[in-house]
């Protein structure tokens, strides 16, 4: 069964930065991943794309990162990284990592993790 796992999340001051990951677990090695994305809650709406990247290689990020956050993944060890600095209080939320696969495979989503900035 696959699992997604994230890590890395915490507290921090702002200003400060944190590296978020992601770790695909129990899938098949023939089982490829199209992208794999962060996701935040966003008032009014279900989620906020925080950043993808897909397996070409294009990255794109939400207009709010502006800058501040660089995505990368290693699609064939299936884990991807979230580098957030210049972290603001309005970046608190719970960070889900969600995957897509390739074929018929349903898409796969993290439990989420916590990432709170506050002084």
């Amino acid at each position: 069964q696959v699992q997604v796992v994230e890590s890395g999340g915490g507290s921090v001051q702002p200003g400060g930065s944190l590296r978020l990951s992601c770790t695909v677990q129990g899938s098949d090695m023939n089982d490829k991943i199209y992208s794999m994305a962060w996701y935040r809650p966003a008032q009014g709406r279900q989620r906020d794309l925080v950043a993808i990247a897909t397996y070409q290689g294009n990255t794109m990020y939400g207009d709010f990162v502006k800058g501040r956050f660089n995505i990368s993944a290693d699609f064939a060890e299936k884990k991807m990284y979230l580098q957030m600095n210049d972290l603001r209080p309005e970046d608190t939320a719970d960070y889900s990592c969600f995957v897509r696969w390739f074929g018929a495979r349903d898409d796969s989503w993290g439990l989420g993790i916590q990432v709170t900035v506050s002084s």
